[in-house]
């Protein structure tokens, strides 16, 4: 049986490899919990202790500073070590802090030596005793903000130069928090009601959705470990995403394309809307994340989905023009809206990657824009925050393209929860308006002549 110390050793190098590595938390943290076959009663806590850390990693590096003489000469696991230990000091009151000092300095002795364990011991003592530094005493709101809540200073500059200073904090606060997992129930072989019987039956806490009709929400347990899933009956999506499909609004036998489609998700949604008629062509870059289209298609028993490889910039090389009644472009973005699922991530972006991306988007509008037919709507979607890859990108694109507008009948096919966040044609939800991801949507109509 795993004790808590294997626990934190866990945490602590899979923390040293998040950092090293860039590589993702998630998919991490499943591989170690298998590989050291943690205890299941500890995978919260090692979830915990590893998300947590993460979140909060530039709050305790500035707790550290004054406790830790010259950090440059300091070993990164020991770092790592501070900050994990300091973590579950700070905000896990079920953990006693001398039971977290005495765990660190124990790994300390084990992983390095006793000066390393002497070093361990005497910073977390002092902040023991002397307490924590203020963050009063950083004036400027900005950078006190982006220390608070663990947020690079650019980006909380940024967002408050757009959204202003108390939704920045209102969003910055949430993205330190878990985002509970949301399915869409797969209408064309269950109703929600059904499905949500069947979950409660195999002990899941779930309930419907006040956003979206077909929405579920798990208040616990894993819906992928699901009977309801393996047979086809429901989709892990979240209810911002699933707002695409309904913004594209597909009807029966019409010709549809999901430009960069994968995992699948917005392509499935679509397939279903469609109720299994006309036909779902679904793009991506990369065979292996085509194979996951295919896979969830499969599983869901949609067959009028055919999922391809193919570069989107390229799609006027392989379709007619006017080939598709509806095409919905969900682009590569920074992915600023869904920090609360990946906290590794706040770390690592920069704000010259806004802009590169700016041109990914607009080359890919511009490359689907002649394939839709006269009449018919484009949708565009991110799952970030930023104007620069939302607003601006669709403002240049419009600029441009003279045979394309505003779809002025957007906000009739949305959920009624949804309506009063749109603006005209263009839709940007914040993770606290709904608790769901960060999204932006925006419904263009190429003119009939």
């Amino acid at each position: 049986m795993a004790s808590k110390k294997n626990v934190r050793e866990v945490a602590l190098y899979l923390l040293e490899s998040i950092e090293k590595n860039q590589a993702y938390s998630n998919l991490l943290l499943n591989d170690a919990i298998e590989k050291n076959k943690i205890d299941k009663k500890d995978i919260g806590l090692l979830t915990e202790i590893v998300y947590g850390t993460l979140q909060r990693k530039l709050t305790l590096d500035f707790f550290l500073k004054p406790f830790i003489k010259n950090s440059r000469k300091l070993e990164g696991w020991v770092l790592q070590l501070l900050r994990l230990t300091l973590y579950q000091m700070v905000y896990l009151d079920r953990i006693p802090e001398r039971a977290a000092i005495y765990e660190a300095v124990e790994i300390a002795k084990r992983r390095g030596h006793k000066g390393i364990a002497g070093v361990v011991n005497g910073v977390l003592r002092s902040i023991q005793r002397d307490g924590l530094p203020s963050l009063d005493a950083i004036e400027d709101p900005s950078a006190r903000l982006a220390i608070e809540t663990s947020h690079p200073e650019w980006l909380v500059k940024r967002w408050v130069s757009q959204l202003g200073l108390e939704k920045t904090r209102e969003m910055c606060e949430l993205n330190l928090t878990a985002p509970l997992q949301t399915a869409r129930v797969n209408v064309t072989r269950i109703s929600v009601e059904e499905c949500l019987t069947l979950l409660e039956e195999e002990g899941f806490a779930v309930e419907s959705s006040p956003i979206i009709p077909e929405a579920i929400k798990c208040l616990r347990g894993n819906l992928a470990s699901s009977t309801p899933y393996k047979y086809g009956m429901l989709t892990i999506q979240d209810e911002s995403s699933m707002l695409a499909a309904y913004a594209l609004g597909a009807e029966k036998e019409e010709s549809i394309l999901d430009a960069c489609a994968a995992p699948g998700g917005k392509s499935t949604h679509i397939a279903e809307k469609l109720d299994n008629s006309g036909s779902v062509i679904s793009l991506d870059l990369h065979e292996h994340k085509v194979k996951l289209i295919k896979d969830n298609a499969a599983r869901l028993g949609l067959e009028n989905i055919e999922a391809k490889s193919l570069d989107s910039r390229t799609v006027q090389e392989h379709f007619e023009a006017e080939s598709f009644d509806r095409i919905l472009l969900d682009a590569p973005c920074s992915g600023l809206g869904v920090m609360r699922r990946k906290p590794d991530m706040k770390y690592t972006k920069k704000e010259e990657d806004l802009t590169r991306l700016q041109g990914i988007q607009l080359a890919l509008l511009e490359a689907v824009a002649p394939l839709v037919k006269k009449g018919g709507t484009l949708v565009y979607s991110t799952c970030t925050i930023d104007r620069e890859e939302n607003q601006e990108t669709v403002k240049l694109f419009l600029q441009k393209q003279a045979d394309y507008i505003g779809n002025p009948t957007f906000s009739e096919r949305m959920p009624e929860a949804v309506r009063p966040l749109i603006n005209d044609f263009e839709l940007q939800i914040l993770p606290q308006d709904f608790g769901s991801d960060g999204f932006y949507i925006a419904c263009l109509k190429r003119k009939v002549d």
